[in-house]
Protein backbone atom coordinates (compact mmCIF):
# COMPACT_ATOMS: atom_id res chain seq x y z
CA UNK A 1 0.00 0.00 0.00
CA UNK A 2 1.47 3.63 -0.75
CA UNK A 3 2.13 5.49 2.66
CA UNK A 4 4.18 8.46 0.76
CA UNK A 5 6.57 10.02 -1.85
CA UNK A 6 10.06 10.88 -2.04
CA UNK A 7 11.52 13.77 -4.08
CA UNK A 8 14.60 13.88 -5.05
CA UNK A 9 15.99 17.34 -6.70
CA UNK A 10 20.13 17.68 -8.37
CA UNK A 11 20.79 21.44 -7.73
CA UNK A 12 23.21 21.65 -11.25
CA UNK A 13 24.84 24.75 -11.05
CA UNK A 14 28.47 26.40 -12.62
CA UNK A 15 29.20 30.32 -12.10
CA UNK A 16 29.61 32.02 -15.52
CA UNK A 17 33.15 30.97 -16.42
CA UNK A 18 35.02 31.78 -20.03
CA UNK A 19 37.61 33.55 -21.48
CA UNK A 20 37.79 34.40 -25.06
CA UNK A 21 40.85 36.43 -24.60
CA UNK A 22 42.75 33.09 -23.05
CA UNK A 23 43.45 29.47 -25.26
CA UNK A 24 43.59 27.87 -22.49
CA UNK A 25 42.10 29.02 -18.63
CA UNK A 26 42.22 26.87 -15.68
CA UNK A 27 38.93 27.44 -14.09
CA UNK A 28 36.95 26.71 -17.72
CA UNK A 29 37.83 23.04 -16.27
CA UNK A 30 35.12 23.12 -13.76
CA UNK A 31 32.75 23.24 -16.31
CA UNK A 32 34.53 20.36 -18.78
CA UNK A 33 34.65 18.02 -15.16
CA UNK A 34 30.83 18.36 -14.20
CA UNK A 35 29.96 17.70 -18.27
CA UNK A 36 32.26 14.62 -18.27
CA UNK A 37 31.37 13.31 -15.33
CA UNK A 38 28.11 14.82 -13.93
CA UNK A 39 25.78 15.69 -16.37
CA UNK A 40 26.25 13.25 -19.37
CA UNK A 41 26.41 10.40 -17.00
CA UNK A 42 22.90 11.67 -15.40
CA UNK A 43 21.61 11.99 -18.89
CA UNK A 44 22.60 8.64 -19.80
CA UNK A 45 20.62 7.02 -16.56
CA UNK A 46 17.59 8.42 -17.68
CA UNK A 47 17.82 7.74 -21.25
CA UNK A 48 18.24 4.39 -20.80
CA UNK A 49 15.29 4.20 -17.97
CA UNK A 50 13.28 6.29 -20.80
CA UNK A 51 14.48 3.31 -23.15
CA UNK A 52 13.56 0.49 -20.78
CA UNK A 53 10.37 2.09 -20.09
CA UNK A 54 10.94 2.57 -16.13
CA UNK A 55 8.86 4.94 -14.50
CA UNK A 56 10.68 7.65 -12.61
CA UNK A 57 10.31 11.21 -11.31
CA UNK A 58 13.46 13.62 -11.40
CA UNK A 59 13.38 17.12 -10.18
CA UNK A 60 16.45 19.10 -11.31
CA UNK A 61 17.80 22.40 -11.26
CA UNK A 62 19.83 24.11 -14.20
CA UNK A 63 20.89 27.31 -13.40
CA UNK A 64 21.01 30.10 -16.23
CA UNK A 65 24.75 30.21 -15.62
CA UNK A 66 25.42 26.61 -16.48
CA UNK A 67 22.50 26.60 -19.43
CA UNK A 68 24.41 29.25 -20.59
CA UNK A 69 27.77 27.80 -20.89
CA UNK A 70 26.78 24.37 -21.94
CA UNK A 71 25.08 26.01 -24.94
CA UNK A 72 28.17 28.63 -25.14
CA UNK A 73 30.00 27.28 -29.12
CA UNK A 74 33.42 28.39 -27.81
CA UNK A 75 32.75 26.81 -24.39
CA UNK A 76 31.70 23.38 -26.39
CA UNK A 77 34.57 23.38 -29.04
CA UNK A 78 36.83 23.74 -25.92
CA UNK A 79 34.99 20.72 -24.27
CA UNK A 80 35.15 18.80 -27.27
CA UNK A 81 39.05 19.65 -27.56
CA UNK A 82 39.88 18.68 -23.77
CA UNK A 83 38.19 15.11 -24.32
CA UNK A 84 39.97 15.07 -27.53
CA UNK A 85 43.54 15.18 -24.91
CA UNK A 86 41.62 12.84 -22.23
CA UNK A 87 41.20 10.21 -25.26
CA UNK A 88 44.86 10.72 -26.15
CA UNK A 89 45.83 10.15 -22.36
CA UNK A 90 44.17 7.06 -21.63
CA UNK A 91 45.25 5.62 -24.43
CA UNK A 92 48.85 6.44 -23.29
CA UNK A 93 47.88 5.14 -20.24
CA UNK A 94 46.71 1.72 -21.93
CA UNK A 95 50.19 1.41 -22.58
CA UNK A 96 52.08 2.68 -19.43
CA UNK A 97 49.98 0.46 -17.08
CA UNK A 98 50.18 -2.70 -19.46
CA UNK A 99 52.20 -4.86 -17.02
CA UNK A 100 50.07 -3.71 -14.02
CA UNK A 101 46.60 -5.60 -14.56
CA UNK A 102 44.81 -3.75 -12.03
CA UNK A 103 45.86 -0.46 -13.44
CA UNK A 104 45.38 -1.64 -17.07
CA UNK A 105 41.82 -2.62 -16.40
CA UNK A 106 41.33 1.18 -14.87
CA UNK A 107 42.78 2.70 -17.78
CA UNK A 108 40.51 0.91 -20.04
CA UNK A 109 37.61 1.85 -18.43
CA UNK A 110 38.70 5.41 -18.60
CA UNK A 111 39.53 5.35 -21.90
CA UNK A 112 35.69 3.79 -23.17
CA UNK A 113 34.56 6.48 -20.81
CA UNK A 114 36.00 9.52 -22.57
CA UNK A 115 35.50 7.64 -26.07
CA UNK A 116 31.58 7.44 -24.95
CA UNK A 117 31.64 11.10 -23.61
CA UNK A 118 32.90 12.01 -27.17
CA UNK A 119 29.81 9.89 -29.25
CA UNK A 120 27.40 11.27 -26.66
CA UNK A 121 28.57 15.08 -26.83
CA UNK A 122 29.48 15.29 -30.51
CA UNK A 123 27.43 12.46 -32.29
CA UNK A 124 24.24 11.93 -30.36
CA UNK A 125 23.43 15.29 -29.37
CA UNK A 126 25.15 17.75 -30.97
CA UNK A 127 26.86 19.13 -28.32
CA UNK A 128 23.76 20.45 -27.06
CA UNK A 129 22.98 18.52 -23.91
CA UNK A 130 20.88 21.36 -22.75
CA UNK A 131 18.17 19.73 -25.75
CA UNK A 132 18.83 16.43 -24.29
CA UNK A 133 17.56 17.61 -20.84
CA UNK A 134 14.24 19.37 -22.47
CA UNK A 135 13.68 15.86 -24.41
CA UNK A 136 13.45 14.08 -21.16
CA UNK A 137 11.56 16.62 -19.38
CA UNK A 138 9.10 16.96 -22.66
CA UNK A 139 8.47 12.80 -21.04
CA UNK A 140 7.06 14.31 -17.88
CA UNK A 141 9.71 12.04 -15.78
CA UNK A 142 11.51 14.97 -15.64
CA UNK A 143 11.06 18.68 -13.84
CA UNK A 144 13.34 21.04 -14.37
CA UNK A 145 13.41 23.73 -12.43
CA UNK A 146 15.39 27.68 -12.51
CA UNK A 147 17.62 29.18 -10.24
CA UNK A 148 18.55 33.03 -10.12
CA UNK A 149 19.85 34.53 -13.06
CA UNK A 150 23.49 34.08 -11.59
CA UNK A 151 23.14 32.71 -8.43
CA UNK A 152 23.11 35.83 -5.97
CA UNK A 153 22.49 35.43 -2.51
CA UNK A 154 19.05 36.94 -2.12
CA UNK A 155 18.92 37.45 1.33
CA UNK A 156 21.85 39.79 0.69
CA UNK A 157 20.54 41.67 -1.67
CA UNK A 158 17.74 42.98 0.44
CA UNK A 159 18.92 46.25 0.31
CA UNK A 160 17.92 46.71 -3.20
CA UNK A 161 14.82 44.70 -3.85
CA UNK A 162 14.90 45.27 -7.71
CA UNK A 163 18.08 43.30 -8.27
CA UNK A 164 16.22 40.04 -6.52
CA UNK A 165 13.13 40.81 -9.37
CA UNK A 166 15.80 41.18 -12.00
CA UNK A 167 17.72 37.68 -10.75
CA UNK A 168 14.19 36.18 -10.65
CA UNK A 169 12.76 37.60 -14.28
CA UNK A 170 16.06 37.34 -16.39
CA UNK A 171 15.87 33.65 -15.14
CA UNK A 172 12.71 32.97 -16.35
CA UNK A 173 12.89 34.58 -19.46
CA UNK A 174 15.80 32.20 -20.38
CA UNK A 175 13.74 29.36 -18.91
CA UNK A 176 11.09 30.11 -21.44
CA UNK A 177 12.80 30.56 -24.42
CA UNK A 178 15.22 27.59 -23.69
CA UNK A 179 12.49 25.41 -22.70
CA UNK A 180 9.79 26.41 -24.12
CA UNK A 181 7.79 26.78 -21.24
CA UNK A 182 6.93 28.64 -18.13
CA UNK A 183 9.07 27.13 -14.72
CA UNK A 184 7.10 25.86 -12.14
CA UNK A 185 9.15 25.78 -9.58
CA UNK A 186 12.89 27.68 -8.66
CA UNK A 187 15.97 26.26 -6.48
CA UNK A 188 17.03 29.90 -4.23
CA UNK A 189 20.56 30.04 -4.82
CA UNK A 190 22.36 28.37 -2.01
CA UNK A 191 18.71 26.74 -0.57
CA UNK A 192 18.44 30.92 0.96
CA UNK A 193 15.04 32.20 1.65
CA UNK A 194 14.19 35.88 2.56
CA UNK A 195 10.65 36.47 3.90
CA UNK A 196 8.75 38.13 1.25
CA UNK A 197 10.83 36.95 -1.48
CA UNK A 198 7.65 34.72 -2.38
CA UNK A 199 5.83 37.60 -3.52
CA UNK A 200 8.87 38.02 -6.36
CA UNK A 201 8.24 34.67 -6.86
CA UNK A 202 4.56 35.17 -7.46
CA UNK A 203 5.06 38.19 -10.08
CA UNK A 204 6.85 35.64 -12.05
CA UNK A 205 4.50 33.00 -12.12
CA UNK A 206 6.47 30.49 -9.95
CA UNK A 207 4.55 28.29 -7.88
CA UNK A 208 7.12 26.60 -5.45
CA UNK A 209 10.81 26.84 -3.76
CA UNK A 210 12.62 24.72 -1.41
CA UNK A 211 13.98 25.55 1.87
CA UNK A 212 16.27 23.98 4.62
CA UNK A 213 14.52 22.27 7.41
CA UNK A 214 14.63 25.09 9.95
CA UNK A 215 13.23 27.31 7.44
CA UNK A 216 10.14 25.43 7.65
CA UNK A 217 10.53 24.41 11.19
CA UNK A 218 11.05 28.12 12.58
CA UNK A 219 8.39 29.17 10.35
CA UNK A 220 5.25 31.10 11.81
CA UNK A 221 2.68 29.35 12.56
CA UNK A 222 4.97 26.25 13.60
CA UNK A 223 4.05 23.66 10.52
CA UNK A 224 1.27 20.86 11.35
CA UNK A 225 3.17 18.08 9.51
CA UNK A 226 6.60 19.32 9.96
CA UNK A 227 8.61 19.20 6.53
CA UNK A 228 6.64 16.41 5.30
CA UNK A 229 4.05 18.48 3.51
CA UNK A 230 4.66 21.71 2.09
CA UNK A 231 3.21 25.23 3.14
CA UNK A 232 1.85 27.97 1.54
CA UNK A 233 3.56 31.66 1.70
CA UNK A 234 0.52 34.16 2.00
CA UNK A 235 1.76 35.13 -1.81
CA UNK A 236 0.11 31.46 -2.42
CA UNK A 237 3.52 30.17 -3.41
CA UNK A 238 4.19 26.63 -2.15
CA UNK A 239 7.57 25.92 -0.13
CA UNK A 240 8.72 22.52 0.38
CA UNK A 241 11.32 21.47 3.07
CA UNK A 242 14.63 19.48 3.42
CA UNK A 243 14.13 16.11 4.83
CA UNK A 244 17.10 15.79 7.77
CA UNK A 245 17.26 12.42 6.89
CA UNK A 246 17.40 11.07 4.31
CA UNK A 247 20.15 14.36 3.51
CA UNK A 248 22.26 12.47 6.00
CA UNK A 249 22.65 9.53 4.55
CA UNK A 250 24.11 10.71 1.49
CA UNK A 251 25.78 14.42 2.29
CA UNK A 252 27.44 13.32 5.87
CA UNK A 253 31.44 12.82 5.66
CA UNK A 254 31.18 10.56 8.29
CA UNK A 255 27.92 8.40 7.99
CA UNK A 256 27.16 9.44 4.07
CA UNK A 257 27.42 6.44 1.40
CA UNK A 258 30.25 8.48 -0.60
CA UNK A 259 32.66 7.51 1.83
CA UNK A 260 32.49 3.77 2.18
CA UNK A 261 35.71 2.25 1.18
CA UNK A 262 35.15 0.67 -1.95
CA UNK A 263 34.19 3.90 -3.68
CA UNK A 264 36.38 5.72 -6.13
CA UNK A 265 38.90 7.95 -4.13
CA UNK A 266 38.41 11.35 -5.56
CA UNK A 267 41.73 13.02 -4.14
CA UNK A 268 44.19 10.52 -6.09
CA UNK A 269 44.59 11.23 -9.83
CA UNK A 270 47.27 11.22 -11.80
CA UNK A 271 47.63 14.94 -12.79
CA UNK A 272 48.96 14.90 -9.69
CA UNK A 273 50.90 12.06 -9.30
CA UNK A 274 52.80 10.89 -12.67
CA UNK A 275 55.98 12.12 -13.54
CA UNK A 276 55.99 15.96 -14.81
CA UNK A 277 57.21 15.34 -18.00
CA UNK A 278 54.83 12.51 -19.32
CA UNK A 279 51.62 14.47 -17.83
CA UNK A 280 52.58 17.80 -18.91
CA UNK A 281 50.79 18.23 -22.15
CA UNK A 282 47.56 17.48 -20.43
CA UNK A 283 47.53 19.57 -17.64
CA UNK A 284 47.34 23.17 -17.95
CA UNK A 285 49.54 25.29 -20.37
CA UNK A 286 51.12 27.07 -17.29
CA UNK A 287 52.21 23.80 -16.34
CA UNK A 288 49.64 24.06 -13.37
CA UNK A 289 48.76 20.23 -12.51
CA UNK A 290 45.18 19.64 -12.35
CA UNK A 291 42.67 16.44 -11.81
CA UNK A 292 42.73 14.49 -15.18
CA UNK A 293 39.55 11.91 -13.94
CA UNK A 294 41.95 9.23 -14.16
CA UNK A 295 42.33 8.01 -10.72
CA UNK A 296 43.55 4.71 -9.59
CA UNK A 297 42.83 4.05 -6.28
CA UNK A 298 39.78 3.29 -3.91
CA UNK A 299 38.96 4.96 -0.83
CA UNK A 300 40.36 2.23 1.06
CA UNK A 301 40.01 3.86 4.83
CA UNK A 302 42.23 6.32 7.34
CA UNK A 303 45.06 5.95 5.34
CA UNK A 304 47.69 6.99 2.82
CA UNK A 305 47.89 3.49 1.53
CA UNK A 306 44.83 3.66 -0.88
CA UNK A 307 44.42 0.42 -2.50
CA UNK A 308 43.27 -0.21 -6.39
CA UNK A 309 39.85 0.51 -7.46
CA UNK A 310 37.52 -2.15 -8.07
CA UNK A 311 34.95 -1.05 -10.16
CA UNK A 312 32.55 -4.07 -9.49
CA UNK A 313 32.47 -4.12 -6.11
CA UNK A 314 32.26 -0.28 -5.92
CA UNK A 315 29.08 -1.40 -8.35
CA UNK A 316 28.04 -4.16 -5.69
CA UNK A 317 28.19 -1.75 -3.01
CA UNK A 318 25.94 1.26 -4.94
CA UNK A 319 23.24 -1.64 -5.17
CA UNK A 320 23.01 -2.40 -1.28
CA UNK A 321 23.40 1.47 -0.55
CA UNK A 322 20.13 2.11 -2.75
CA UNK A 323 18.43 -0.83 -1.68
CA UNK A 324 19.47 0.56 1.90
CA UNK A 325 17.89 4.08 1.25
CA UNK A 326 14.82 2.94 -0.02
CA UNK A 327 14.34 0.67 2.55
CA UNK A 328 14.93 3.66 5.11
CA UNK A 329 12.35 5.95 2.90
CA UNK A 330 9.94 2.91 3.03
CA UNK A 331 10.40 2.97 6.82
CA UNK A 332 10.12 6.68 7.02
CA UNK A 333 7.29 7.59 5.25
CA UNK A 334 5.47 4.18 6.68
CA UNK A 335 6.07 5.83 10.12
CA UNK A 336 5.16 9.33 9.39
CA UNK A 337 1.77 8.53 7.30
CA UNK A 338 1.27 6.61 10.78
CA UNK A 339 1.52 9.77 13.33
CA UNK A 340 0.20 12.73 10.46
CA UNK A 341 -2.60 10.10 8.57
CA UNK A 342 -1.72 11.43 5.28
CA UNK A 343 0.63 10.31 2.53
CA UNK A 344 3.76 12.19 3.05
CA UNK A 345 6.57 13.85 0.71
CA UNK A 346 10.26 13.26 1.76
CA UNK A 347 12.11 15.85 -0.35
CA UNK A 348 15.90 15.43 -0.48
CA UNK A 349 17.75 17.91 -2.22
CA UNK A 350 21.71 17.64 -3.40
CA UNK A 351 24.10 19.14 -5.62
CA UNK A 352 24.00 17.48 -8.77
CA UNK A 353 28.03 17.28 -8.94
CA UNK A 354 28.00 15.41 -6.02
CA UNK A 355 26.79 12.66 -8.49
CA UNK A 356 29.47 11.82 -10.44
CA UNK A 357 32.06 13.98 -9.63
CA UNK A 358 32.64 14.04 -5.88
CA UNK A 359 30.81 10.76 -5.64
CA UNK A 360 32.04 8.81 -8.80
CA UNK A 361 29.47 6.17 -8.06
CA UNK A 362 26.79 8.51 -7.72
CA UNK A 363 24.61 8.36 -11.42
CA UNK A 364 24.93 4.56 -10.58
CA UNK A 365 23.46 4.44 -6.70
CA UNK A 366 20.53 7.08 -8.73
CA UNK A 367 20.17 4.41 -11.38
CA UNK A 368 19.90 1.24 -9.15
CA UNK A 369 17.66 3.65 -6.43
CA UNK A 370 14.89 4.20 -8.60
CA UNK A 371 14.80 0.66 -10.82
CA UNK A 372 14.21 -0.82 -7.20
CA UNK A 373 11.34 1.56 -6.35
CA UNK A 374 9.93 1.22 -9.47
CA UNK A 375 10.04 -2.52 -8.83
CA UNK A 376 11.00 -4.15 -5.62
CA UNK A 377 8.18 -1.82 -3.05
CA UNK A 378 4.77 -0.71 -3.33
CA UNK A 379 5.35 1.60 -0.34
CA UNK A 380 6.69 4.63 -1.46
CA UNK A 381 6.60 6.41 -4.92
CA UNK A 382 9.09 9.15 -6.89
CA UNK A 383 7.13 12.42 -7.56
CA UNK A 384 8.25 15.82 -8.11
CA UNK A 385 6.64 18.88 -6.65
CA UNK A 386 4.27 19.84 -9.53
CA UNK A 387 2.61 16.81 -9.23
CA UNK A 388 2.37 16.90 -5.56
CA UNK A 389 0.75 19.94 -5.72
CA UNK A 390 -1.67 18.74 -8.08
CA UNK A 391 -2.54 16.19 -5.70
CA UNK A 392 -2.87 17.68 -2.66
CA UNK A 393 -3.52 21.16 -3.38
CA UNK A 394 -5.34 21.98 -0.32
CA UNK A 395 -1.98 23.08 2.37
CA UNK A 396 -1.34 25.50 5.67
CA UNK A 397 -0.49 28.71 5.50
CA UNK A 398 2.69 29.99 7.39
CA UNK A 399 5.80 32.42 6.92
CA UNK A 400 9.00 30.43 6.79
CA UNK A 401 11.86 31.47 8.72
CA UNK A 402 15.12 33.46 7.08
CA UNK A 403 17.30 30.86 5.78
CA UNK A 404 19.91 28.69 3.98
CA UNK A 405 21.85 25.28 3.34
CA UNK A 406 24.77 26.74 4.47
CA UNK A 407 27.05 26.96 7.23
CA UNK A 408 24.85 26.91 10.44
CA UNK A 409 21.95 27.46 8.30
CA UNK A 410 22.11 31.15 7.79
CA UNK A 411 24.69 33.88 5.66
CA UNK A 412 27.79 33.26 7.80
CA UNK A 413 29.31 31.30 4.94
CA UNK A 414 28.44 34.95 2.17
CA UNK A 415 28.99 37.30 4.75
CA UNK A 416 32.01 37.20 7.31
CA UNK A 417 35.73 39.06 7.53
CA UNK A 418 36.73 37.44 4.33
CA UNK A 419 34.05 38.55 2.11
CA UNK A 420 32.14 41.44 3.48
CA UNK A 421 33.99 43.98 1.59
CA UNK A 422 31.89 43.07 -1.73
CA UNK A 423 27.94 44.32 -0.42
CA UNK A 424 28.43 48.23 -0.62
CA UNK A 425 30.15 47.94 -3.37
CA UNK A 426 27.20 45.68 -5.03
CA UNK A 427 24.40 47.30 -2.91
CA UNK A 428 25.62 50.65 -4.53
CA UNK A 429 25.62 49.65 -7.85
CA UNK A 430 21.98 47.90 -7.55
CA UNK A 431 20.72 51.13 -6.61
CA UNK A 432 22.59 52.81 -9.70
CA UNK A 433 21.22 50.34 -12.09
CA UNK A 434 17.82 51.29 -10.75
CA UNK A 435 18.47 55.19 -11.19
CA UNK A 436 19.58 54.09 -15.07
CA UNK A 437 16.53 51.47 -15.77
CA UNK A 438 14.23 54.50 -14.63
CA UNK A 439 15.67 57.34 -16.30
CA UNK A 440 15.88 55.41 -20.03
CA UNK A 441 12.38 53.72 -20.15
CA UNK A 442 13.08 53.56 -23.70
CA UNK A 443 16.49 53.11 -24.36
CA UNK A 444 17.73 52.76 -28.61
CA UNK A 445 21.10 51.89 -30.51
CA UNK A 446 23.90 51.98 -28.38
CA UNK A 447 22.38 53.31 -25.36
CA UNK A 448 20.13 50.17 -25.04
CA UNK A 449 23.29 48.14 -25.89
CA UNK A 450 25.52 50.13 -23.09
CA UNK A 451 22.18 49.43 -20.52
CA UNK A 452 22.00 45.61 -21.30
CA UNK A 453 25.37 44.93 -20.64
CA UNK A 454 24.85 46.84 -17.83
CA UNK A 455 22.83 44.76 -16.01
CA UNK A 456 24.87 41.66 -17.21
CA UNK A 457 28.00 42.56 -15.47
CA UNK A 458 25.77 43.61 -12.69
CA UNK A 459 24.32 40.21 -12.37
CA UNK A 460 27.81 38.27 -12.80
CA UNK A 461 28.88 40.37 -9.92
CA UNK A 462 26.12 39.68 -7.69
CA UNK A 463 26.92 35.66 -8.37
CA UNK A 464 27.16 34.26 -4.72
CA UNK A 465 30.16 31.79 -5.69
CA UNK A 466 32.37 34.58 -5.64
CA UNK A 467 31.57 35.35 -1.79
CA UNK A 468 31.45 31.45 -1.27
CA UNK A 469 35.22 30.92 -3.19
CA UNK A 470 36.64 33.60 -0.94
CA UNK A 471 34.86 32.36 2.00
CA UNK A 472 36.40 28.74 1.79
CA UNK A 473 40.27 29.85 0.42
CA UNK A 474 40.19 28.50 -3.09
CA UNK A 475 40.89 30.34 -5.95
CA UNK A 476 40.68 33.26 -3.55
CA UNK A 477 41.92 35.91 -6.22
CA UNK A 478 40.08 34.35 -9.34
CA UNK A 479 36.87 35.36 -6.63
CA UNK A 480 38.05 38.84 -5.98
CA UNK A 481 39.49 39.81 -9.57
CA UNK A 482 36.02 38.36 -11.18
CA UNK A 483 33.72 40.67 -8.45
CA UNK A 484 36.40 43.74 -9.24
CA UNK A 485 36.04 43.34 -12.57
CA UNK A 486 32.81 43.34 -13.24
CA UNK A 487 31.88 45.96 -10.34
CA UNK A 488 34.26 48.62 -12.13
CA UNK A 489 32.88 47.31 -15.56
CA UNK A 490 29.55 48.35 -14.75
CA UNK A 491 30.53 51.46 -12.69
CA UNK A 492 32.20 53.02 -16.48
CA UNK A 493 29.07 51.98 -18.14
CA UNK A 494 27.02 54.06 -15.51
CA UNK A 495 29.25 57.28 -16.30
CA UNK A 496 29.43 57.09 -20.21
CA UNK A 497 26.01 56.43 -19.74
CA UNK A 498 25.07 59.47 -17.06
CA UNK A 499 27.21 61.21 -19.45
CA UNK A 500 26.04 59.69 -22.85
CA UNK A 501 29.71 59.03 -24.10
CA UNK A 502 29.38 55.19 -24.45
CA UNK A 503 32.64 54.02 -25.78
CA UNK A 504 31.65 51.63 -28.56
CA UNK A 505 34.62 49.87 -29.07
CA UNK A 506 34.93 49.36 -25.33
CA UNK A 507 31.59 48.02 -25.00
CA UNK A 508 32.06 45.82 -27.96
CA UNK A 509 34.55 44.02 -25.98
CA UNK A 510 32.69 43.92 -22.72
CA UNK A 511 29.62 42.23 -24.64
CA UNK A 512 32.03 39.76 -26.40
CA UNK A 513 33.52 38.47 -23.10
CA UNK A 514 30.80 38.36 -21.03
CA UNK A 515 27.76 37.25 -23.55
CA UNK A 516 26.02 35.88 -21.10
CA UNK A 517 21.83 36.34 -21.61
CA UNK A 518 22.19 37.38 -25.30
CA UNK A 519 18.29 38.22 -25.09
CA UNK A 520 18.40 40.41 -21.91
CA UNK A 521 16.33 43.71 -20.89
CA UNK A 522 17.80 46.09 -18.15
CA UNK A 523 13.80 46.92 -18.08
CA UNK A 524 13.95 44.18 -15.62
CA UNK A 525 15.89 46.12 -13.37
CA UNK A 526 13.48 48.34 -12.11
Amino acid sequence: MLKGYLCIVLHGHLPFVRHPEHEDFLEEQWLYEAITETYIPLLHVFEKLLEDKVDFRITMGLSPPLISMLQDPLLQNRYVRHLEKLIELASREVERTRWQPEFNRLALMYLSKFNFARYFFVEKHKRNIVQAFKNIQDTSKLEIITCGATHGFFPLMDVCRDSVRAQVRVATDQYRKVFGRHPKGIWLPECAYNPGDDEILRENGLRFFFTDTHGILHGTPRPKYGVFAPVYCKSGVACFGRDLESSKQVWSANQGYPGDHDYREFYRDIGFELEFEYIKPYIHSDGIRINTGIKYHRITGDTDYKLPYNPQAAMEKAAAHAGNFMFNREKQAEYIHGIIKKRPIIVSPYDAELFGHWWYEGPDWLNFLIRKIAYDQKNIKLITPSEYLEKYPRNQVITPSFSSWGWKGYSEHWLDGSNDWIYRHLHKASQRMTELARAHSQAEGLMLRALNQALRELLLAQSSDWAFIMKTATHVAYAVNRTKEHLLNFTKLYHQIKHNRIDAGWLSGCESKNNIFPDIDYRFHG
